[in-house]
This record gives structure tokens, C-alpha cells and sequence, in this order.
């Protein structure tokens, strides 16, 4: 493997169409388009600054860099990627990609990050502010994420996340076949118009959440007393809840336990009552 070491490169495409090379301790201070059309790549110890820096680029392994801010779009249509031990302060990373995996990554501003990867696996990832990261997503796995994002996981498919604390509004939106185990679900709206999905020992909150929905499974969570109008016109719902729920509006169908319930709802614009609802 050729190595390229201590060097500062600016200008366009100053690394373009070069394969099996290691880059150590390089930036890529202004320009466009640093690294592209690139095959088996290892960086380590890096920074760059400038735009588009790691487009097109298939097998590669970045551990110890850092991403500036002006580095806004800079990783995309990019297969078979290992990120490790860094720090991404640009918005708009990780487009158009597969089989991507990032360990120990900070990512400051998640703005539309990881928008259509099939492939995805996280490891005590953190993401900061932005909205609609993971947008079109499928074939996702999530062991340790921290996450205050806006809008996160909307339209994805064959999702599992563990250990995940999630501050947002309007998650998992149109999703398709996820399971959460261990888990803080804090926002407005959670799952609405989404088929089956399925929580375990999870902690819910925020207004309305599992709304018009196909398909729920709840085994031993819990939800905070601002969780009002739940289910709402939810249906095939098997949920098992862990103290009490505040309100429970027009489910459709299925059957829901818990300790306590606040009340039960069914107004005028309620459809088929076919759901069984228990108090412990």
C-alpha cells in the first residue's frame, strides 16, 4: 500500500482516481473534490476543510480525522466504509451509500445525514441538532446512540437500535419492520402512519405518540404522564405497559395492558372498537 504522509493539499480534485493508499496526518485545506473515484483508502489522523472531499470512493477506512464545518457534503455515493474515532462538524455527510459503519463518531450538526444507506451499522455514535438524519434508510443496526436531532428516522426500513437516548419530534415516520430494545423515545408524534414496529423496555414520551399505525408491539415499557391520545387509530396493536398511560384515544384493534389508565377515548370519528383494553 502507497503512503502519503504529513501533506497539505488545496485546489480541485488534488487526490482524484488514487487506490491502495494510505494517507496519514494530511489536510485538505480549500477546494473541491480532495479524494474521488478512489478504491482501498485508509486515513488516519486527518483533517479537512474543504468541499465534496470524499465523493465515489469504494472500501475505505478513516479513523482519528476531522471533518470541518465547510466540509458540508463530504461523503457521499461512497461503499464499503469504516469510520472510526472522529469528529464531523459538516452537515449533509453520508448520501447514497452501503455497508457503512461508524464506532466512537460525534457527529455536530446531523443536519440530512445518512440519507439513503442500505447497510447502516452505529456504535455510541452521538448526533447534534439538524433535522431528518437517516431519511430513506434501510437495513439499519444501532448499539449506542445519543441523539437530539430533529425528525430522525423518517421513511426507513428493517431498523434495530439498543441503548439509544433520542430527543426529537416526529420520529419514525412511515418506517417499516423496526424493533427498539432499551430505550429513550423523547418527542411529539412518534411512529405515526409506520408498520410494525416493535418496543422493548422502552421509556416514552411526548405528546401522541403510535398513531395511525399498522402493527405495535410494546413488551414492558413505559410512558410519561404527558403521553395523551395514544393509538389513535392504530390497529393490530399488542401492547404490554409497565405503570400507566394518561390516555388512550380510538384504537382500532389489538389488545393493551397496563397498571393504570388515565382514560379512554372514543369520539365521534372513531373506527372499528375492536380492541381489548386491560387494567392489571
Amino acid at each position: 500500500m502507497d503512503l502519503v504522509k504529513n501533506k497539505t493539499f488545496k485546489g480541485e480534485r488534488p487526490l482524484f482516481g488514487i487506490e491502495n493508499t494510505r494517507l496519514e496526518n494530511i489536510e485538505i485545506i480549500d477546494g473541491e473534490s480532495g479524494i474521488k473515484f478512489c478504491k482501498n483508502i485508509e486515513c488516519n489522523a486527518s483533517k479537512f476543510y474543504g468541499r465534496y472531499p470524499w465523493w465515489h470512493v469504494d472500501k475505505s477506512v478513516i479513523t482519528n480525522s476531522y471533518f470541518a464545518e465547510e466540509s458540508r457534503s463530504a461523503i457521499w455515493y461512497s461503499n464499503n466504509m469504516v469510520m472510526k474515532d472522529s469528529i464531523i462538524d459538516g452537515p449533509k455527510f453520508f448520501r447514497e451509500m452501503k455497508n457503512l459503519k461508524l464506532d466512537n463518531v460525534k457527529i455536530n450538526d446531523a443536519d440530512e445525514t445518512f440519507w439513503k444507506v442500505d447497510g447502516l451499522k452505529l456504535h455510541n455514535v452521538l448526533l447534534h441538532e439538524g433535522t431528518y438524519p437517516f431519511m430513506f434508510s434501510k437495513n439499519i443496526y444501532v448499539d449506542g446512540l445519543v441523539s437530539d436531532a430533529k425528525y430522525v428516522f423518517q421513511y426507513c426500513k428493517n431498523v434495530e437500535i439498543h441503548n439509544a437516548k433520542i430527543e426529537t419530534k416526529d420520529a419514525f415516520w412511515e418506517c417499516e419492520n423496526v424493533v427498539i430494545y432499551n430505550s429513550e423515545l423523547n418527542g411529539e408524534y412518534i411512529g405515526w402512519h409506520s408498520k410494525n414496529i416493535k418496543m422493548v423496555q422502552c421509556h416514552i414520551s411526548g405528546e401522541q405518540p403510535l398513531c395511525y399505525m399498522n402493527g405495535i408491539t410494546l413488551e414492558d415499557c413505559t410512558f410519561d404522564v404527558a403521553c395523551d391520545r395514544c393509538f389513535e387509530d392504530s390497529k393490530d396493536i399488542n401492547a404490554s405497559i409497565i405503570g400507566s398511560i394518561t390516555e388512550i384515544k380510538n384504537p382500532i384493534s389489538g389488545y393493551i395492558s397496563a397498571d393504570k389508565i388515565g382514560k379512554v377515548t372514543y369520539d365521534k370519528y372513531a373506527k372499528e372498537k375492536l380492541t381489548t383494553i386491560v387494567i392489571r
